[in-house]
């Protein structure tokens, strides 16, 4: 931003805050949202988890302390929102069923087998897996900054990545071996 639109925002009146959230949030609306589906990998889910992550970054506004630092005090929330979701979704199922509707089973996101395959395995991962297999692949963060934005170690971020890339290496070795098998 050119000008210091947040702390002007921050010190000015309700309507010049708003304004100033809002274009904040059109500016992250959609790196937002794809984070939040390579995190929870359904649209859907996605889309919710997006608007409850504004929706808080708004109640919690007035505890923006840093206006520079919105990037990763936003991200945080975004994180925290999937991380809730990806919890529920493991008390409960939840079929998507968009590309079903929007057209008789059409292939709605130019879906190959190779990424069905993958969008299963990721979400066989448990949630810790998959939120920083996102982070890592999906926003490109290193794992000290992933760590930092967990709140976990360094070296926790390491462990994670290690068995949910083996784990996901053993699906995808399965599918081809089934592939070949039926060739």
């Amino acid at each position: 931003m050119s000008e210091p639109v947040l702390d002007r925002a921050l010190t000015e009146g309700a309507a010049t805050k708003a304004a100033a959230f809002q274009r904040l949030a059109a500016e992250h609306l959609d790196e937002s949202y794809r984070l939040a589906r390579a995190i929870l990998g359904s649209r859907a889910e996605a889309e919710d988890a997006t608007h409850d992550a504004f929706e808080r970054a708004w109640q919690r506004w007035s505890t923006l302390r840093d206006p520079e630092r919105f990037d990763a005090w936003f991200a945080r929330i975004l994180v925290n929102s999937c991380r809730d979701r990806l919890r529920a979704a493991a008390r409960r199922q939840v079929r998507d069923l968009s590309a079903e509707l929007a057209g008789g089973g059409a292939d709605l996101f130019g879906q190959t087998r190779d990424r069905v395959v993958l969008r299963h395995a990721l979400a066989n991962l448990s949630p810790d897996h998959r939120l920083v297999v996102a982070l890592r692949f999906d926003r490109d963060l290193t794992t000290k900054e992933i760590a930092r934005l967990l709140g976990i170690r360094e070296g926790t971020v390491h462990s994670r990545l290690h068995y949910a890339l083996r784990q996901l290496r053993t699906v995808l070795e399965q599918v081809e071996d089934e592939g070949t098998a039926h060739d």
